[in-house]
């Protein structure tokens, strides 16, 4: 890949001279001819591009077990269903909180990130478990637009 598809790709800070424009002040360009006379800024560029890698490779796998995560949750709503029981275990929910903020603050993570990711796929899978039980126990595609 060239460099302008490499930086095109990611929206990144790195532009061949010819591309270089006038940044605003709330951004930050740096080309190619600026990095060749500064090796200490090839560097950073060369650093940013690599950790951008691996909050890439990290989004991937969060999607990845998100599907994951959401294929188990549809399983439990296609069980609840057939129980009879309610989309919702507010007892489950509590032990959840109390868990994803011991694991957020182990982690450095400010708990606040670990609760309203619970939120989300808590809510979601209510949605889910609720269509799964209107849909008679079929769990159908994972799709919120579903």
């Amino acid at each position: 890949m060239s460099e302008t598809n490499e930086t095109q790709s990611e929206g990144g800070d790195w532009l061949p001279a010819s591309d270089a424009t006038q940044p605003s002040e709330s951004e930050t360009v740096i080309d190619s001819t600026t990095a060749a006379a500064d090796p200490q800024t090839a560097e950073i560029v060369a650093k940013i591009k690599s950790l951008r890698q691996s909050i890439d490779n990290v989004d991937t796998a969060i999607v990845s077990l998100l599907a994951e995560r959401f294929k188990y949750t549809s399983q439990v709503g296609v069980l609840k269903a057939r129980a009879g029981f309610a989309p919702a275990d507010y007892k489950r929910e509590d032990y959840q909180i109390e868990r994803l903020h011991r694991i957020a603050v182990a982690a450095g993570l400010d708990p606040d990130i670990a609760e309203m990711y619970r939120e989300f796929v808590v809510t979601e899978a209510k949605k889910r478990h609720a269509r799964i039980a209107a849909a008679g126990g079929d769990p159908g595609v994972l799709d919120v637009f579903a």
